[in-house]
């Protein structure tokens, strides 16, 4: 199966061809992907070289001359480094892109630290009014990359993950969708961890929300199925624990509630090791899961 960033190329390089007034801006990583799209639209294709600030800055250019950029690098590379440009050429003067990473939390390990961030999508909620996508499959990538380049002048960033689910499901880049319903807890999956949020709890009484759109973050879906299922609350996310317990403690600030928050931990691996093997220390797999859900709900057993 292809991984989502096989699809961004290709996705994308058709909207080139439908709009014109889509353009990509690269710095270096991913320009292979866009070789035919650069002839076919070498006004419109353009990479900027090893130079990140200025990615996001040309990208904040063509935005105020009416474009719209579809923006390409890791995810350290995209948010991290060239944050500064972030927050003034978009935010500040107001304009929209669409910024696309890949490498996500820990996708390639041996790249190291530097090619790891599971801080991005914390570090883009210091920051007003970002659409935030998080796919957990190709197919889902693909609707959301559309999604994102149709948005009109929004800011949206899209993150994808070689880490995927075996199955897509029908987003719409708006709501989560419930794919399991029970009656002592509301566990909140995001993207590529829904598999093995599944797998943990199949035993378990549970509501399970599968979020692929985390910003703005659908408060009347968990508030509904608090309704049913009580408000012990887990998240589960595949970058910085806890980054959306804020949004949680917000949607659920009427009611007494407690929230487990799961997720990439804030101690360093400082061994590349392979990705399982991130995903295993993080307690991110099915097993790991499973043994810190039983310590927090108490949810009876499925007959």
């Amino acid at each position: 199966m292809d991984t989502m960033r096989d699809r961004f190329a290709p996705v994308v390089s058709r909207i080139l061809d439908e709009d014109p007034r889509v353009a990509v801006v690269l710095a270096e990583i991913g320009k292979d992907g866009f070789a035919e799209a650069w002839r076919r639209h070498p006004d419109r294709v353009i990479n900027v070289g090893i130079r990140e600030q200025l990615l996001v800055g040309a990208a904040a250019g063509l935005a105020l001359t009416g474009m719209r950029p579809v923006v390409h690098t890791f995810a350290s590379f995209l948010v991290e480094r060239p944050f500064e440009q972030v927050k003034l050429d978009l935010g500040h003067q107001d304009v929209g892109a669409v910024l696309v990473s890949a490498a996500a939390s820990f996708d390639w390990p041996a790249g190291g630290y530097t090619h790891m961030a599971p801080g991005d999508v914390a570090l883009l909620d210091t920051l007003d009014g970002w659409t935030v996508h998080v796919p957990g499959h190709p197919d889902e990538a693909e609707t959301l990359l559309r999604h994102a380049v149709a948005a009109g002048d929004d800011k949206v960033y899209v993150r994808l993950s070689v880490q995927t689910n075996r199955q897509g499901l029908p987003v719409d880049g708006r709501r989560f969708l419930t794919v399991r319903e029970g009656r002592s807890g509301v566990v909140v999956a995001v993207g590529p961890v829904l598999d093995a949020v599944l797998a943990a709890t199949e035993h378990l009484d549970v509501t399970v929300l599968y979020a692929t759109t985390v910003r703005p973050f659908d408060a009347p879906a968990l508030r509904r199925a608090t309704e049913s299922a009580g408000t012990d609350v887990v998240l589960v996310e595949p970058y910085l624990a806890g980054t959306s317990t804020a949004a949680v403690a917000e949607a659920l600030s009427d009611v007494p509630h407690r929230v487990l928050a799961l997720g990439v931990g804030r101690r360093e691996l400082r061994r590349y090791g392979g990705i399982e093997e991130h995903i295993a220390a993080h307690g991110l797999d099915a097993a790991g899961l499973r043994d810190r859900l039983a310590g927090f709900l108490a949810a009876p057993v499925r007959g």
